[in-house]
């Protein structure tokens, strides 16, 4: 009979559960059902540079799924003592100093994960290595890396924008972040990078913290809310530099609060758990380890902890003299501590990359960092384009979240206004901005929608007594939210240029681009793969020696490296700016001089890469001007060279360089003979120093050997090895006139 009933009540459990209806109301229904497919939406856009390859995107990333393949078969511990020297050689480097922990360890945990699941992410195992798609499954995961994390961050962003306005506001920033042109261009197919990890934990940062300080809350709930904003803010600094700036708006927000006189004791104990937790995780990381728990940007922590320490004495401590005792006390303690950290040069400036974008007009003493794309400032068009009238929206935003005056609200405006001069300091950091304006954009429009949407009903919300209020005619305030709904539309489907008559693309159109490698850097976008530099990197792993050591300008060093399986004497970490500087010499010196640097490192292997148009004559004319056929600079080393010239101070100025090596590009020079400002055949000359030079030489020969099948140039320590194009026959990028060419030659040294 025991064992009947058992039975009895096992089956009316079963029953229960195989007949369990969760009772999910209409309002979570419809919020739930918009919130997917704003997933999709993210998803689908940042998917599109799928027809072009199934392809990591730009240069880190590769690093990245290097260091992450590494974990994956030798464990995080072997992380620690290994010394890589397939890049920077012979010095090579110490990998537990360049490595993001927060991203490679999330994508091997992922892998891991979907693999004990038994996830295939393999199509095709004996296909081509490149073949992401039929190789190695790290790698196809790698590339839609992403793509999951565009997911959850779009999560993330509703429901701090649920924090900050409701469930409209939330739905309506997600939806923005999904369409946002900076965080597709980020975020998208193949682009595994700090970023994917570094705003959505930067999001969860601020959503747990702003939680953590509210006195409403309980102390247990306050504890739980700052050990997952200090884990948030951990993960940050473990994966992004910017984590930085997320530190330094955490301090300048919890100063604000305590000039707005908002001391709690949930405030201090918050702020403490969450720097107790992220400093100790990034004493432990090797790439911050002390060094950056005393770095100059994170002094400011320590200060505002000790003004929140101050507020407690205040607030608790009620007899003057004992007050001032244990304020000054403390004082005169933190004081010797910061004077003896210094002395003892414990207390470490800012790294160079950060003060430059902290003071632009530093960036002019350092060629190398200026020469990188994306360290350029931002123009007030860029932000234009990349938020058309989202900007005008934001700054409504701004005035309804000072109204507001919630600590959410002014940690959004901080935000926002932080967020501007670093973006605008530095085009890459415009994805920071991003969360802030979508924030902003949507409480705006919550707040201008709303009214109108309430006086559609019968009866217009009374305001009071004393307050006369005619509403607005039904067909005024539907016309209104018609003309919002067209500019929404057209901003995203047409772009921001219909304001003035003529189209500016927007999210679909700079979603649909190739990845680099696919593209092989053009700027001009072709129809198809263009497989120049597909095909050089698998020639080079499969035919280069094991012992092979590769001199190309630094652009390229992770390519050879992670896809060409060859040693290279730099890559794109930059972290030794004396060799690049060597590099550059080498390039713009004649080919003597050219053979003693690379023989110091004992080069097999020079690579370069040129772009020019599809035809034999050596000047095309454009516009009614003349130039020669490599003057147009597509992505190719023929729009490098000053660089090269300036960072290995080669040339010390731009004119000095323009003099040496050319005016018009490097070995050509021009002179406005009539005055006329046309560039006209007999205006263009040689230049003997830019003509002399290695890379001139080496791009010049492959683009007459590739159009005309001969060369004028004779290479007396080089020799071709392999050509992206074939002699006499070239192929131009799909869909242009453009040819790209990636040359590698073999050092010959007798």
């Amino acid at each position: 009979m025991e064992i009947k009933s058992r039975l009895i009540g096992v089956g009316k459990l079963l029953r229960k559960f195989i007949f369990f209806r969760p009772k999910v109301s209409h309002a979570s229904l419809v919020k739930g059902v918009l919130l997917l497919l704003i997933i999709i939406i993210a998803s689908g856009i940042r998917l599109m540079p799928l027809r072009w390859g199934f392809y990591l995107n730009e240069f880190d990333p590769y690093f990245h799924y290097y260091v992450a393949k590494y974990i994956s078969e030798n464990g995080i511990m072997a992380l620690f003592s290994w010394h890589d020297t397939s890049g920077w050689y012979p010095y090579g480097r110490d990998m537990r100093y360049y490595a993001n922990y927060g991203l490679t360890l999330t994508a091997v945990a992922l892998y891991k994960l979907l693999s004990f699941l038994g996830i295939p992410l393999v199509l095709a195992p004996n296909a081509n290595p490149l073949d992401p798609l039929a190789s190695d499954p790290l790698y196809n995961l790698c590339v839609i890396f992403p793509i999951i994390m565009t997911a959850l961050t779009c999560i993330a962003i509703y429901f701090l924008g649920r924090d900050l306005g409701g469930d409209s506001v939330g739905l309506f920033a997600a939806l923005l972040l999904a369409l946002d042109i900076p965080h597709s261009g980020r975020t998208s197919l193949g682009w595994f990078d700090d970023e994917t990890i570094g705003i959505f934990s930067a999001i969860l940062l601020m959503l747990f913290f702003v939680r953590a300080i509210d006195s409403k809350k309980t102390l247990k709930a306050s504890i739980i809310y700052a050990i997952l904003s200090g884990l948030s803010l951990s993960y940050l600094c473990a994966s992004w530099g910017a984590a930085r700036y997320v530190i330094g708006i955490v301090a300048l927000f919890t100063f604000i609060l305590l000039l707005l006189k908002r001391y709690s004791p949930h405030l201090l104990l918050s702020y403490t758990i969450t720097f107790s937790i992220t400093f100790l995780t990034a004493y432990i990381n090797p790439r911050a380890g002390l060094g950056f728990l005393l770095e100059t940007s994170n002094l400011p922590v320590y200060g505002v902890l000790f003004l929140l320490c101050l507020a407690e004495m205040n607030r608790r401590i009620k007899r003057m003299k004992m007050r001032v005792l244990c304020i000054s006390t403390l004082i005169l303690v933190l004081a010797a501590a910061y004077v003896l950290l210094v002395t003892l040069g414990y207390v470490k400036p800012i790294g160079g990359k950060f003060l430059m974008t902290i003071i632009p007009s530093l960036r002019t003493e350092s060629p190398l960092f200026e020469s990188v794309a994306e360290h350029k400032p931002s123009a007030w068009a860029t932000f234009y384009y990349n938020f058309g009238v989202g900007i005008i929206f934001a700054l409504a935003g701004i005035f309804f979240a000072a109204q507001m005056a919630t600590n959410l609200s002014i940690l959004i405006i901080i935000y926002c206004l932080t967020a501007i001069y670093f973006a605008s300091s530095l085009i890459r950091l415009n994805i920071l901005l991003s969360p802030a304006i979508c924030l902003l954009w949507a409480l705006s429009l919550k707040r201008i929608i709303s009214p109108l949407l309430l006086s559609l009903e019968e009866r217009a919300p009374s305001l009071g007594r004393k307050v006369r209020f005619k509403p607005l005619e039904k067909e005024v305030i539907g016309t209104l939210l018609i003309i919002m709904f067209i500019i929404f539309s057209l901003t995203y489907v047409f772009g921001t240029g219909f304001l003035f008559g003529f189209k500016a693309t927007r999210a679909l159109d700079h979603a649909d681009i190739p990845s680099t490698i696919a593209g092989a850097g053009l700027s001009a976008r072709p129809f198809s793969v263009v497989g120049d530099w597909i095909n050089t990197l698998t020639w080079m792993r499969e035919n280069l020696p094991s012992s092979a050591v590769v001199a190309s300008w630094w652009d390229y060093g992770y390519w050879i490296t992670v896809v060409a399986n060859k040693t290279t004497l730099a890559d794109n970490g930059t972290i030794n700016g004396t060799q690049i500087a060597r590099i550059g010499e080498m390039f713009m010196s004649n080919e003597t001089r050219a053979i003693e640097i690379l023989k110091t490192y004992n080069v097999t292997h020079v690579v370069v890469y040129v772009t020019f148009f599809n035809t034999p004559y050596d000047y095309i004319s454009l516009g009614g001007n003349i130039y020669p056929n490599d003057a147009f600079m597509y992505g190719g080393d023929n729009g490098k060279w000053i660089w090269m010239a300036l960072i290995s101070r080669v040339a010390s100025d731009r004119s000095d360089a323009y003099t040496k090596f050319g005016n018009l590009t490097l070995g050509w020079s021009f002179r406005d003979i009539n005055g006329n400002g046309i560039i006209e055949s007999g205006e263009i000359f040689p230049n003997t120093g830019g003509q002399s030079t290695v890379l001139y030489k080496l791009m010049f020969y492959g683009r007459d050997m590739t159009l005309k099948g001969y060369s004028m140039i004779n290479l007396e320590y080089f020799e071709k090895e392999y050509f992206s194009q074939n002699e006499g026959s070239p192929s131009p990028a799909p869909g242009t006139n453009i040819i790209p060419l990636v040359c590698v030659y073999r050092v010959k040294y007798e």
